[in-house]
């Protein structure tokens, strides 16, 4: 009987699902927004959570031993320490308010060469660079905007009747 048997295992082996896990919420926090399969996203997205978290509570806490631990222990399982500070300079004043629940997912549907659900992760509130913004990527972002791209796409591709007389060369 096997027991404490948890977690994604992402067809991977120890090593590799840690070194996955670690780059890809080290990306998640540098980029505030990644896009990956629906598996990896759900393996990632307690871990990131809990750091912001822990995050949260070192300044809280206003103990300065406890911030340096804090420090320590995130930089330990972060692959760059410049995300570390991000965390307790950023992130933990934006969520500081907030009771949990940093993340969301949006999902994107199959993946073309094997079906992979697609998924964007991405933290709430978060500030929305100006590159960001183009018709491109938030069209695909949100369900009424696909819905709206969808009537748009249906429009177009409706012609008009052909008058007598006339070709489809003209």
């Amino acid at each position: 009987m096997p027991h404490q048997v948890f977690g994604y295992h992402l067809g991977r082996s120890v090593g590799q699902r840690n070194a996955l896990r670690r780059t890809m919420i080290t990306q998640l926090f540098q980029h505030e927004r990644i896009t990956t399969t629906e598996a990896k996203a759900k393996s990632i997205r307690g871990a990131a959570e809990y750091m912001i978290t822990q995050a949260k509570r070192g300044l809280a806490s206003g103990d300065p031993a406890r911030v340096v631990y804090l420090r320590r222990l995130l930089n330990g399982r972060l692959d760059d320490p410049e995300m570390v500070k991000k965390l307790f300079d950023v992130f933990a004043p934006r969520y500081e308010e907030r009771p949990g629940g940093y993340t969301r997912i949006y999902k994107l549907g199959p993946r073309k060469g094997d079906a992979a659900v697609m998924v964007i992760l991405e933290l709430v509130d978060r500030d929305v660079p100006a590159a960001d913004t183009t018709a491109a990527t938030t069209s695909a972002t949100t369900p009424a905007s696909r819905a709206a791209s969808g009537a748009r796409n249906l429009i177009n591709r409706v012609r008009r009747p052909r008058a007598a007389g006339e070709t489809s060369e003209s």
